[in-house]
C-alpha cells in the first residue's frame, strides 16, 4: 500500500496544476505571425520608359550639384563629397581650386595646406591625405590625366566604386548608375527595382533603364530623390511621375 500510495502521490506531485482546464506553468502556444504586407511590384518596361521620358523632358541636360572644371577637379570634388553635402564641398573647393586645380599644383600645395582648405568637410584629414596620394599617382602613372577606366579609378586612394562610377559617367559619358542613398530610396519606392543593398540596386537598374536614357539616368534619379522624393516627407504633389509611382504612402498637399 505504501508503495502504491507513494506512486500515486508522486504522480500527483509531477502533474501540473490546472485552472479552468488549462495547465498552469505551460507556455501558451505561439500565435501565428501575420504575413508581412507585400509591397508593390516593380513597374514594367512601358512605365519605366515613360518615367525617364518625363525626367528628360523636364531636365534634358542634368548636371551634378558639385562644382568642377574638368575631370581632375570633378574627381577631387567627388572624393571630398563622401559623407558631406555638395553645398559644403563646393564652399571648400572654391578655395582649394583657386590655389590648385591640377595634380601637379595640388602636390606642390602639400597635404597641410589642402587639409586647412577643406577642414570644414567631414573626415577632412583622411580626405586631404587621399587627395595628395591620388594626385601623385596621376602624375607618376598617367601623366597628370584622369584615366577613363573605372577599374583604374577604383585603384586610386579614396576612390571607391561609387566615386569611380560618378566620374566616368560625368567626365567620360559612360552610362553608369552610381547608387547613393537617393537612388536607393527612389528605386525602391517607385519601385523601379526592389533591392536590399546599393550594389544590388545598381545591378538591377543598369540593364533595365531604357537605352536612350542611360547616360543621364544617374543624375535624374539623384535629383529626384534630393528635391522631390525626399526621405522623410516626399513632395508627392510636385512629383512629375506621381501617377506612375506605386509608393503607398504618398503625401498630400499641405
Amino acid at each position: 500500500m505504501k508503495g502504491a500510495l507513494g506512486v500515486t502521490q508522486a504522480r500527483r506531485k509531477a502533474a501540473p496544476a490546472r485552472d479552468g482546464g488549462v495547465a498552469i506553468g505551460k507556455p501558451a502556444p505561439p500565435k501565428p505571425k501575420p504575413a508581412p504586407r507585400a509591397g508593390p511590384r516593380p513597374v514594367g518596361p512601358k512605365i519605366r520608359k515613360e518615367i525617364f521620358a518625363r525626367f528628360a523632358a523636364a531636365n534634358p541636360e542634368p548636371r551634378s550639384d558639385l562644382e568642377y572644371r574638368d575631370p581632375y577637379t570633378l574627381l577631387v570634388a567627388v572624393v571630398l563629397s563622401a559623407q558631406a553635402t555638395d553645398a559644403g564641398v563646393n564652399k571648400a573647393t572654391r578655395r582649394l581650386f583657386a590655389l590648385a586645380d591640377t595634380p601637379e599644383a595640388m602636390l606642390a600645395l602639400g597635404e597641410d595646406t589642402v587639409r586647412e582648405q577643406i577642414r570644414t568637410i567631414g573626415l577632412y584629414r583622411a580626405k586631404a591625405k587621399n587627395v595628395i596620394a591620388l594626385s601623385r599617382i596621376l602624375v607618376e602613372q598617367y601623366g597628370g590625366a584622369v584615366p577613363p577606366s573605372r577599374a583604374a579609378l577604383e585603384a586610386l586612394p579614396g576612390v571607391g566604386k561609387k566615386t569611380a562610377a560618378v566620374v566616368v559617367n560625368i567626365a567620360f559619358g559612360e552610362a553608369t548608375i552610381a547608387v547613393d542613398t537617393h537612388i536607393f530610396r527612389v528605386g525602391n519606392r517607385i519601385p523601379l527595382a526592389i533591392a536590399k543593398t546599393a550594389d544590388a540596386m545598381e545591378a538591377a537598374l543598369t540593364p533595365i533603364v531604357p537605352a536612350p536614357y542611360r547616360r543621364h539616368a544617374h543624375h535624374w534619379l539623384i535629383l529626384h530623390g534630393r528635391y522631390i522624393c525626399k526621405a522623410r516627407k516626399p513632395d508627392c504633389p510636385r512629383c512629375p511621375i506621381i501617377d506612375l509611382c506605386r509608393y503607398r504612402d504618398k503625401t498630400s498637399p499641405a
